[in-house]
């Protein structure tokens, strides 16, 4: 069997506002900004020895994001395993999410990248999405 969670993507941290959020852990803390998506409030920040991100977001709670391979798939799976479904997969810019509980109750946020990954411009804000193939996952 081949496991459902590749790896951890993100952790989301709620903030106020991005630029309150990117005061302390950019600049204070010393995260590089990677991208920034003011239409959806969220913000990516990289972590040196890692290819998980910090997502600052202002309108969700503190959460790792595990990566799959597709979210409606592993979504299916971990309920069929005895967990429990919070919320349907939808989609996102990149891709699919769903959330998830599992057979003890702690929440997973499941993601693919089934759409590309954020393109952005030299400010780090997001410009658009570089679909699968084009040196994407």
């Amino acid at each position: 069997m081949r496991p459902v969670l590749r790896k951890v993507d993100a952790v989301t941290i709620r903030v106020p506002d991005l630029d309150s959020g990117l005061a302390f852990y950019r600049d204070k803390l010393g995260h590089e900004l990677l991208w920034r998506h003011d239409e959806i409030g969220q913000a990516g920040l990289g972590l040196p020895e890692s290819e998980t991100e910090i997502v600052l977001a202002t309108g969700l709670d503190y959460a790792p994001s595990w990566l799959v391979g597709d979210a409606d798939e592993a979504a299916a799976a971990i309920v069929e395993a005895g967990g429990e479904l919070i919320s349907a997969p939808f989609d996102i810019p990149v891709g699919r999410c769903a959330v998830v509980a599992d057979a003890f109750g702690n929440q997973l946020v499941l993601l693919d990248l089934s759409t590309g990954r954020y393109e952005t411009d030299g400010n780090g804000s997001v410009t658009g999405v570089a679909k699968p193939g084009c040196g994407n996952p």
